[in-house]
């Protein structure tokens, strides 16, 4: 034992900063939820409809009836899921393509571009539903769509970028992309076609919004702006008041070199965790380099 409860451990993973780590969590504490109603509903036949009541609740709908009365679908799928397989690959998933759009595009815009990928997917698959099947009241869950978003924005951004996959190799992340949009797109006449459209929808949000944002046009703006505190108060010019000191008649002791080069390591550390390594200026970068080759 080394002294630490699970709550402790809990808690510092998600002060880490990191926003992958709140969506990892709070759609394995849906499945987890999920699935103690459902084995207590087996246990239980009296509460036997609470599962199907929490599943109609979280649920997408595309019968517009049931959407207008239960619009929050639109949110709260992409947090559902109800089979392990399912919610094992999408976090597995999440976890890998997350961190790295995380990397390079900046903390603030994982979870506005997620619910963004997300919505798109939704509202694909409430048109395509409706199209093909308009007497039908069909039903989407899970992060697929969010979680493939999230993919394709790291494929537009760094086309060229290698990861590695069991049995494949190294492959760039570009073809990685294009061969599960692909194998997506072939699978339509297969099944699942709402599924389908949901996760081409997220694809497609992912390719349009790196594009945007190549071109000076950051959609996520007015999400990041909205769960962002730091970013409310620069845009509103409501910065607090720095106290500036009376100069000291006593001599004041300059930082070293290496307490400098310290300093600027840990703001720029903490300048790409928040808004990406792209953020870095020509200049930062290659001090980050020669710092790195010492």
């Amino acid at each position: 034992m080394n002294g630490t409860s699970f709550r402790s451990d809990i808690r510092y993973w998600l002060r880490q900063g990191n926003t992958i780590n709140h969506l990892l969590f709070w759609n394995i504490v849906v499945f987890l939820l999920l699935g103690v109603v459902h084995v207590a509903g087996w246990i239980s036949p009296a509460a036997g409809f609470i599962p199907t009541f929490l599943y109609e609740q979280l649920s997408l709908h595309s019968a517009l009836p049931a959407f207008i009365v239960k619009p929050w679908g639109l949110f709260t799928y992409m947090f559902t899921h109800v089979a392990i397989f399912h919610i094992f690959f999408n976090m597995l998933n999440l976890y890998w393509f997350g961190n790295l759009f995380r990397s390079f595009l900046g903390n603030h815009r994982v979870l506005p571009l997620y619910l963004l990928g997300g919505i798109t997917g939704g509202l694909v698959f409430l048109l395509v539903y409706n199209l093909a099947y308009p007497s039908l009241d069909g039903t989407l869950i899970g992060a697929s769509a969010s979680v493939i978003c999230l993919l394709v924005a790291c494929a537009t951004k760094i086309p060229n970028y290698e990861i590695g996959l069991l049995f494949l190799g190294s492959i760039r992340l570009k073809w990685l992309a294009l061969a599960i949009v692909v194998l997506d797109a072939i699978a339509i006449p297969d099944g699942n076609t709402g599924g389908i459209a949901a996760h081409l929808g997220g694809a497609l949000m992912g390719f349009v919004y790196v594009k945007l944002l190549d071109n000076g046009t950051d959609i996520c703006q007015p999400l990041i702006w909205l769960f962002n505190r730091r970013v409310r108060v620069e845009a509103t010019g409501k910065r607090k008041r720095m106290f500036k000191p009376k100069k000291s008649p006593l001599k004041v002791v300059k930082n070293g070199p290496e307490e400098n080069r310290q300093l600027r390591l840990d703001q720029l550390l903490d300048k790409i965790n928040d808004k990406g390594f792209e953020s870095l200026s020509p200049d930062e970068k290659a001090w980050l380099k020669r710092m790195s080759q010492e």
